[in-house]
């Protein structure tokens, strides 16, 4: 069986939404609309618009409510500021055009450095076909920019590091087995609905009370962003696994 593939970001959204145990773990989404943007910004003051499909962080917006009189969004680097909910929204729609695009609650993220920081899990299926979690990295976000992916500028470093001024050592590694547990829930959920995954990666904000949030869930994720680490047998257990479930056919060099 070919490994699936699922790009639609609202359709592996609803599908982990039928988990009890999810569900609490997914920012509020909605699809994209002036009313459904309004809401989301009265309610939490500042959100991410995000097209359906695409990757490396490309296209994502950042957008914040000051006041009844001052909204915002960033653009790449691009800020943009306006004087009323309608001027705002009429420049979104403008930017997004016909494509399909999703309003998502936004998460303040902790900051390392000063800079916004978020995860990556990446689950797999090992030799027995179980889902197994075989690699947590975090991607330390440009300086300039909103997004924190490394096609877009962002750092990958290790949640150890990034982790330490916020938590103890042996805190930090009872952290990560939390993480760990809640990627192979979010992988066994969207088989339920997608029964030819291999992989999946999915990205976490934490916020600044250590919780995590589910962003999205790739199903093509980049098992070259583990390299970064200084641990290789990180990398050379998650290429083993690509390789023992056909995507790819030799080892890396």
């Amino acid at each position: 069986m070919a490994i699936q593939r699922v790009k639609s970001k609202w359709a592996k959204t609803k599908v982990l939404m039928n988990s009890e145990l999810l569900k609490a773990r997914i920012p509020v989404t909605k699809v994209w609309g002036p009313s459904a943007l309004e809401q989301l910004l009265q309610e939490f003051g500042m959100v991410y618009v995000k097209p359906d499909q695409g990757t490396f962080g490309l296209g994502v917006i950042r957008v914040e409510k000051q006041s009844d009189i001052a909204y915002s969004y960033q653009h790449d680097t691009k800020i943009m500021q306006f004087a009323s909910f309608e001027t705002l929204s009429r420049s979104l729609q403008r930017l997004i055009g016909s494509r399909r695009y999703l309003i998502q609650q936004g998460i303040q993220l902790l900051r390392y450095e000063g800079r916004r920081f978020d995860v990556r899990v990446m689950v797999q299926h090992n030799s027995q076909k179980a889902w197994e979690t075989t690699g947590i990295i975090g991607r330390l976000s440009h300086p300039a920019k909103i997004v924190t992916n490394y096609h877009s500028g962002g750092t990958p470093l290790s949640i150890d590091q990034l982790m330490s001024p916020h938590l103890e050592q042996g805190q930090i590694s009872g952290y990560k087995s939390w993480l760990a547990e809640l990627g192979t829930a979010t992988a066994r959920q969207l088989q339920t609905s997608y029964p030819g995954l291999k992989e999946i990666g999915i990205d976490l904000a934490i916020d600044e009370s250590f919780q995590p949030w589910i962003l999205e869930v790739n199903t093509l994720p980049d098992p070259f962003i583990f390299r970064k680490l200084n641990d290789q047998s990180v990398f050379r257990r998650i290429h083993r696994y690509c390789v023992g479930y056909g995507r790819f056919k030799r080892r890396a060099k």
